[in-house]
């Protein structure tokens, strides 16, 4: 945990009082006393620091203080074709720990429609995911995930709002010939709407149905991915385009 995390509504008076995980984790793993400060910030705004007031077997009072500035909201946003429940556990903690804005979870011919049914799809049953990915990279902007279980009108009547203010439109295509690098200006300054399939990939409707809106295939090479593993290489491609070329302060 390398930021406490906390709700507005946790905090009364600039106090926060915990004695749930986070209590635990910051008794066990921490092994911090009164007086001790922690990096902390509010979900979906400030980052500050939290004093440890009192610490006992029961909870924690901590005296926050969010003086940092409001980090700018990630630029990337998924469009994932649903995947079988315990891969999205991964994705889930890991695309919140590289950075994105919004998690669409769609349809596709080769998704099994009964992982729609799986109680992970449940909010609060998504959400330990995304805060321990925001607990890992110290961040406090939670993704927006929507679950989509009909592909044509998430295509036809959503995307293209949802793809308004994004130019940068990909789509992860393994029979694509072109790569990351050549579709985009480097660094890479736009905000980007990136769309991963299912096991085996988007069929070519699906692939056709993408480009109506824009979209550019591209492909990751000649070795076959995991899902998970491609979402992890496709958002630390683009982290290293945003990056080409910027000097370090």
């Amino acid at each position: 945990m390398n930021i406490l995390l906390f709700d507005q509504s946790e905090l009364q008076d600039n106090q926060l009082i915990l004695n749930d995980r986070r209590a635990e984790h910051i008794r066990k793993i921490l092994r911090a006393g009164c007086g001790d400060q922690l990096k902390a910030g509010q979900i979906n705004g400030p980052i500050g620091r939290a004093t440890i007031q009192e610490i006992d077997k029961k909870r924690i009072i901590l005296q926050v203080e969010l003086n940092g500035p409001l980090r700018p909201r990630p630029v990337t946003s998924l469009i994932l074709a649903l995947p079988r429940p315990i891969m999205l556990k991964r994705i889930l903690s890991q695309a919140t720990t590289l950075g994105v804005s919004n998690i669409y979870l769609i349809n596709s011919r080769r998704v099994e429609k009964s992982f729609f049914h799986a109680s992970l799809l449940e909010e609060n049953n998504m959400l330990p995911h995304l805060l321990h990915g925001l607990e890992q990279a110290g961040d406090t902007w939670l993704p927006e995930v929507s679950i989509h279980q009909r592909f044509k009108p998430f295509i036809e009547d959503l995307l293209p709002e949802i793809s308004e203010n994004s130019p940068a439109r990909l789509v992860a295509h393994p029979e694509a010939t072109s790569f990351l690098p050549e579709l985009i200006k480097i660094p890479l300054q736009q905000k980007v709407l990136l769309a991963i399939g299912p096991e085996g990939g988007w069929i070519d409707y699906e692939i056709d149905k993408f480009k109506e809106q824009g979209f550019q295939p591209f492909t990751l090479g000649p070795r076959i991915l995991r899902v998970d593993t491609a979402v992890i290489s496709l958002l630390a491609q683009l982290d290293l385009l945003r990056n080409s070329g910027l000097k370090a302060e």
